[in-house]
């Protein structure tokens, strides 16, 4: 296989699509449930693709086509080779929330003072990971690898692709407990991480604030921490929440004026301090952290202020699940505001407690005494014996907005992307 290793070498890029591919590339022939890209292997060749590999024996010549068990496997043992020809930190970024963000976060601090590889988007699975990591070259100086799982070992499946030399795990919390399992399995899969940093000797960073993370450290490995507690490596106090986050922080060699983010949320408060912390270890300068953190704004629909002609919107409908949507709401009820409602969209992928996880959330919203409405199919199921405003989908919901238009509200939108709150905006 190591021979064919050496075909990458003489390739522009890696690709897995025929749609999106370039002159020299090496094209991958990935298989899905509804696509076979060994059919369009050909394709590949005639559009400019130097090599192509497959797993389909009748579509390989062995000049320009050449054969393997298993393209994805070849894809993933790829990049773990071409990964170790390269003696860079590897920051591994995982979470149930906020690794995107995150990754985000750390890689603008980084690029301060470094030439960083970073995951594009929430490019974070078995796919996802070997493709950013074969996009190392000898110019970068590190990377930054976000890692999603949906399933107990693809944590442990990813580094051992990745070999990282240092690692986050930004929280643990119920999400896509339909494939996990159970609570625990999400546990024991995201500390995956954290045996991975063990057995490579390298560095962790975590959350002293956080039980179920220090719980769970291995001994051995070295630490940097932050959090709220003035023990932390690096701990930081929360000035405002008028919707945008205004904090402070020190280290032991730093103390920060406020920093005045572009950023929504309690939640993201720990999120800027990771980056902080990660920065710090690599040394960038406390003013060149502040500067990349006060220029961040987010994007793809995760806490972003959205000011539309008639409302503000608060526009967090990337994914949802129990955890996010405690804080989503939590932080909120915190933000000082005449006027304010929520949309709350279904929590998809939670398995068996559904039911019972949509109506802490509804039981939490009038705890807080919030004003608002939800949508999905879930919530709907519930509206009556729970008396709340509910629609079983966004079409439903834009019809009502269309005749009961809020305006000078402040309005979170918070739910799981298959739900569409997004489209929202264009009625608010």
């Amino acid at each position: 296989m190591e021979e064919l290793f050496q075909l990458f070498y003489a390739c522009s890029e890696v690709s897995t699509d025929t749609r999106k591919i370039s002159e020299n590339a090496l094209f991958i022939a990935l298989k899905g449930d509804n696509f076979d890209g060994n059919k369009y292997a050909k394709a590949a060749i005639e559009k400019g693709a130097k090599y192509a590999i497959v797993d389909d024996k009748t579509v390989a010549d062995e000049k320009t086509t050449f054969y393997v068990k298993d393209s994805l496997i070849f894809l993933q043992k790829l990049a773990s080779y071409h990964r170790n020809s390269f003696d860079i930190p590897v920051i591994a970024i995982t979470g149930t929330n906020g690794k995107t963000t995150t990754k985000e976060l750390v890689a603008a601090v980084l690029i301060k003072k470094y030439n960083v590889l970073f995951t594009k988007g929430n490019l974070n699975n078995h796919i996802g990971v070997p493709l950013t990591l074969l996009q190392l070259n000898k110019e970068h100086d590190m990377a930054i690898i976000e890692m999603g799982a949906s399933k107990l070992g693809d944590i442990k499946e990813l580094t051992d692709i990745a070999h990282p030399t240092h690692g986050i795990i930004t929280n643990i919390g119920h999400a896509h407990i339909e494939g996990f399992g159970s609570p625990e399995n999400i546990i024991k899969t995201k500390t995956e991480l954290y045996k991975a940093i063990q057995e490579n000797k390298g560095q962790l960073f975590y959350n002293a604030d956080d039980d179920v993370l220090k719980n769970k450290l291995p001994h051995s490995c070295p630490t940097s921490t932050y959090g709220t507690t003035e023990e932390a490596d690096v701990s930081g106090e929360i000035i405002d929440l008028s919707p945008m986050l205004s904090f402070k922080w020190k280290s032991k060699d730093y103390s920060s004026p406020s920093v005045n983010t572009q950023i929504i949320g309690k939640y993201n408060f720990y999120n800027m301090l990771a980056a902080i912390c990660i920065g710090s270890h690599f040394e960038v300068d406390g003013n060149e952290i502040n500067s990349a953190l006060v220029e961040y704004k987010p994007s793809n629909n995760r806490s972003q202020l959205e000011k539309t002609s008639y409302n503000t919107v608060i526009l967090d409908a990337y994914n949802a699940n129990p955890t996010s949507v405690k804080s989503a709401l939590e932080n909120f009820a915190e933000i000082s505001s005449e006027n304010k409602m929520f949309v709350l969209g279904d929590m998809l992928e939670l398995g068996e407690n559904t039911n019972q996880y949509h109506l802490e959330a509804i039981q939490l919203s009038k705890g807080l005494k919030l004003q608002g409405m939800f949508v999905g199919s879930i919530f709907s199921g519930l509206a009556k014996e729970n008396d709340i405003l509910a629609f079983e989908s966004t079409t439903k919901a834009m019809e009502f907005l269309s005749t009961a238009l809020p305006k000078d509200n402040l309005i979170l939108l918070k739910g799981s992307r298959g739900i569409g709150l997004e489209k929202l905006i264009e009625i608010l």
